[in-house]
């Protein structure tokens, strides 16, 4: 009993640290359940263990019961459309850009079509745009609707050059397709970007008007077609890129199959864009390049005289009795350089180019050189205008063509732009800035293109280009151009009439020019092809009712501030 009652005593005796006291009187009411101090620990309630239970239950026989039903039920069905089925890349076409004149007026833009996934490219329906806007072609399906083709494809003119621009980027969708060619649509991969707007410099009214004006002569007298080409001087800028005959891209956008039979069976090629990519006998437009290269070379200066008695004999060595003779159009009695151009005096340049009794020409090679320095035989600047670049001809040129010797009077025709002399429309109207404004101004049909090109002609002084400056307005005043005479408008002008084939029957009617004289600010070319020799009304009569259209209906186009 004494050890009992001693283990006892040792339990009660245990010691307690009074501290510990007054640390838990310190704590009182200030228990948090957050930090789980004083909360109660209970355990998980029977009922709830079973409802838990019961819900995992019912979702696993949910999901049984699916697939149960997927893969029994209609496991054959599925089957076949799975292996029947496939998926595929939807095409989300993009919209072709639109190109639009200067003023903005839309000349191509797009249509929708029924029942169709992309668009129709539709034209501003009008001849004289044919070879500046070309074609394209549409999309293609094959026999069970399935696209082999799935863009535009781009053909030729502002189309093709701007294809990268106008084109846009096709989106893509995913779908599935079952046996029968029918699909279900899915996700969008990526979104189509539309292509961007390409601004012409071209003014839809006078590119209208000056194709009409053409036209009209060529019914009336008889040429074969004609090129009208007008330029500001201030950028480069052509407001008119006229080519006749031209063809309606509508109709080809429509498949019209008549028209372009029609089209190709013409034998007056209309799908020859002769501004760019066809040659033709300058004649006397190259007069004033010829001038300013003979001042240069001080074979002339501005008061050498030469006699036109009407023609010029130089002596045969060979055979004194069968005398060489080259004619000039009227004899023009004694004619100094400004004179001679102004009415277009051939035996003035016979002397200055080939020389005659015993005083030196410039020669044939110096007259090609001069003539490539102002941009014949070169060609243009933009990529769109790329075509053949001509002919200047010369001994080598004449060895190869026809296994011959050159001579003197091969010189005195190319003096005048005969021969075999070729050239193309817009390298005169390249050549023509260079004497309104003293620099070779790159021909561009982009409106505000910022890639303006101009060289200046630094190889002749700005005397010389004066003088022959002066004899252009002579001969707007008195001479071959007095048809573009106008008390409101002074223009300075060079004709140019350049005999076609053996028999000299037909020839081509060009002006060159530039206005106003004393602030230039456009220039222009003006050439119509292969008409009756004994016709008085080409170029220049153009060119004379196109300037009165404009003075009536652009005068904007002769402001200062425009």
């Amino acid at each position: 009993m004494r050890n009992i009652f001693r283990r006892k005593k040792n339990y009660s005796h245990s010691s307690i640290n009074p501290e510990e006291v007054l640390i838990d009187g310190g704590r009182e009411g200030s228990f948090s359940d957050d930090s789980f101090e004083g909360r109660l620990i209970k355990p998980i309630a029977t009922r709830s263990i079973i409802l838990l239970g019961a819900f995992f239950v019912l979702v696993f026989l949910i999901y049984s019961g699916r697939l149960w039903f997927l893969q029994v039920v209609n496991g054959d069905s599925y089957r076949e459309r799975s292996e029947n089925n496939s998926l595929a890349h939807k095409i989300l076409f993009a919209k072709r850009g639109v190109i639009a004149d200067r003023n903005g007026e839309p000349l191509a833009w797009n249509e929708p079509i029924s029942d169709e996934e992309f668009f129709q490219r539709e034209y501003y329906s009008h001849p004289s745009f044919g070879h500046i806007i070309g074609y394209i072609t549409h999309p293609q399906r094959d026999s069970s609707g399935f696209f082999y083709q799935d863009t535009y494809e781009a053909k030729s003119g502002v189309e093709y050059y701007f294809d990268r621009l106008l084109s846009g980027t096709n989106g893509k969708q995913l779908v599935e397709v079952n046996a029968r060619g029918e699909y279900t649509e899915g996700g969008l991969l990526f979104s189509p970007e539309d292509g961007g707007v390409v601004n012409l410099s071209i003014d839809i009214e006078m590119q209208e008007k000056m194709y009409e004006l053409i036209e009209s002569l060529v019914e009336r007298v008889g040429f074969d077609g004609g090129v009208g080409l007008v330029m500001d001087l201030k950028n480069g800028e052509l407001l008119t890129a006229t080519n006749y005959p031209g063809y309606d891209t509508s109709r080809f956008a429509h498949g019209d199959g008549d028209y372009i039979q029609e089209l190709q069976n013409d034998p007056r090629k209309p799908f020859l864009n002769r501004y760019s990519q066809g040659l033709f006998t300058p004649g006397s437009i190259i007069k004033p390049f010829m001038s300013m290269a003979g001042l240069e070379e001080e074979i002339i200066d501005e008061s050498t005289q030469f006699e036109s008695t009407g023609k010029l004999v130089v002596p045969n060595p060979y055979n004194p009795d069968l005398p060489s003779v080259f004619t000039d159009w009227k004899a023009h009695g004694w004619v100094n350089v400004r004179d001679a151009i102004s009415v277009s005096s051939n035996i003035f340049f016979y002397h200055l180019g080939g020389g005659y009794g015993g005083r030196e020409g410039l020669g044939i090679w110096k007259i090609s050189e001069y003539m490539k320095k102002f941009g014949f035989g070169v060609e243009l600047g933009e990529e769109y205008f790329k075509g053949p670049v001509g002919t200047i001809p010369d001994p080598d040129w004449k060895r190869e063509i026809f296994d011959d010797d050159w001579r003197v009077g091969d010189t005195y025709f190319t003096s005048i732009g005969q021969y075999g002399f070729q050239i193309t429309p817009l390298q005169a109207l390249r050549a023509t800035s260079s004497i309104a404004t003293g620099e070779i101004i790159e021909p561009t049909l982009e409106k505000d293109s910022k890639k303006e090109v101009r060289d200046d002609i630094d190889f002749i002084s700005d005397k010389n280009q004066k003088i022959v400056q002066e004899g252009m307005r002579m001969a707007v005043l008195e001479g071959t151009a007095k048809g573009l005479k106008r008390d409101h408008l002074e223009v300075a002008a060079k004709t140019g009439t350049a005999e076609l084939g053996a028999s000299k029957s037909n020839v081509n009617s060009w002006v060159i020019g530039y206005f106003p004289y004393d602030k230039p600010r456009y220039a222009f070319t003006i050439m119509m092809e292969k008409g009756p020799r004994d016709n008085y009304l080409g170029g220049v009569f153009i060119m004379s009712q196109f300037m009165d259209w404009m003075l009536l209906n652009k005068y904007e186009y002769f402001r200062e501030d425009f």
